[in-house]
């Protein structure tokens, strides 16, 4: 049998609605903090729906203005979290032939897809930026990472909805397994805080409209949760080839053991147990572990009734109701494409510092949901083995094994 070497993620980057980095993210986290607040432009008085968890730091506070203006803000949010986590990891020199990046998303640059569209129906064809295109496309996020590390072993795009993160990742994992590359930098970005999609999942009554108390609107797990709430931001990981970062003696956050990606086939918008628990325990299996392993599970938890139930039933059925779960979307809403991402980083961490956040929200227990659900403030404790999950529409499973 081929043993596989292992994959270290070694820097770690985010920009979310709880910080402008991880160290701020993090911290919030553990905190319990909510990075939910009212929308306050004009365009939303009257919507059913006026939350949505915005970034704490703007992007153009933080980068060149110039480059910005030729960015859509999903590219931006992309590039401010690789370049944290480029440099986390120590800026690798690696030879640009063994360097890729997976960066996934949602959306893409759908705000300037949608407001460009404005601008040539109000202004005419002259008034169109002729960055439009390199602005709006879903690629532009994974491509302006390559460019700015010269990345050349490939630029890849997962477009699996919210799942898109998570799936990078585990590209991630399967390029430098395959030996396609020495370095990976991988993760997901989102950005489309906009009338347009906010109508939509308003319309589908999937969002929550509790509109006088952003904070305590995103509640997984809790038998009140009533909808997810929109959020915008991006996380990346550096994933490395265990002897190329010991040839370097890189930082060790934590090791990517193991990955599945599987699909129901079911429905366009409602789960299945089968296919997430089979994602789960490929996971698991590829890992080298078994169930009674996982002493952690990072619920992708996006605070639907049916969504919700789904997983905690898929969790029970392939690792049991003995781990820890926390679902940080609680604090942050739904990043969408960076979701996963972001609860693939909040795991890392976990297992580095040995404490997991607390789940927020969650005041009234859902009692068809017999997890051990993280609540109240963060649990304290070393960590074996942990697992991430996120699921998109259109049935797409991923889950993620880390171990310390």
């Amino acid at each position: 049998m081929t043993v596989l070497e292992d994959v270290l993620v070694t820097g770690l980057g985010a920009t979310t609605p709880l910080g402008g980095d991880v160290p701020t993210t993090w911290a919030a986290m553990l905190a319990g903090q909510s990075g939910i607040t009212a929308i306050e432009e004009e365009w939303a008085e009257g919507f059913p729906v006026r939350i949505a968890g915005r970034l704490a730091v703007e992007p153009s506070t933080v980068m060149d203005r110039v480059q910005a203006r030729r960015l859509d803000r999903c590219e931006q949010v992309a590039l401010i979290a690789a370049r944290e986590a480029w440099a986390d990891a120590g800026s690798p020199e690696v030879d640009p032939e063994r360097l890729a990046v997976v960066i996934g998303t949602g959306t893409g640059g759908a705000l300037t897809l949608l407001g460009q569209h404005n601008v040539l129906q109000d202004s005419g064809v002259r008034k169109v930026s002729p960055h439009t295109v390199p602005m709006l496309m879903a690629n532009g996020p994974a491509a302006w990472v390559s460019l700015e590390l010269n990345a050349r072993a490939g630029a890849h795009t997962p477009v699996s909805a919210c799942a898109s993160g998570a799936e990078a990742i585990a590209l991630g994992l399967d390029l430098i397994r395959l030996g396609r590359a020495d370095v990976v930098v991988a993760g997901g970005a989102e950005a489309c805080i906009h009338p347009l999609p906010l109508a939509g999942f308003a319309q589908a009554r999937a969002h929550s409209t509790r509109n006088d108390e952003p904070a305590e609107a995103s509640r997984p797990f809790d038998l009140g949760r009533e909808g997810f709430v929109i959020g915008e931001g991006a996380a990346v990981v550096v994933l490395e080839r265990a002897s190329f970062a010991a040839a370097r003696s890189a930082r060790r956050h934590a090791r990517l053991a193991g990955a599945a990606v599987t699909s129901d086939a079911h429905h366009i918008t409602a789960g299945h147990t089968d296919g997430q628990a089979r994602a789960i325990r490929r996971a698991v299996a590829e890992a080298g572990l078994t169930p009674a392993d996982i002493a952690l599970v990072q619920a992708h938890a996006t605070s639907t009734q049916l969504g919700d139930l789904t997983e905690a039933r898929s969790i029970a059925t392939a690792v049991g109701t003995h781990p820890a779960v926390t679902a940080v979307k609680s604090m942050t809403g739904h990043l969408f494409g960076a979701a996963g991402a972001l609860g693939a980083l909040a795991t890392v961490l976990s297992l580095r510092d040995a404490i997991t956040p607390p789940t927020a929200n969650l005041t009234d227990p859902d009692p068809e949901i017999p997890l051990d659900i993280v609540t109240g403030k963060p649990r304290e404790g070393v960590l074996t083995a942990a697992l991430a999950n996120a699921f998109g529409f259109g049935g797409h499973n991923v889950s993620l094994v880390l171990t310390p």
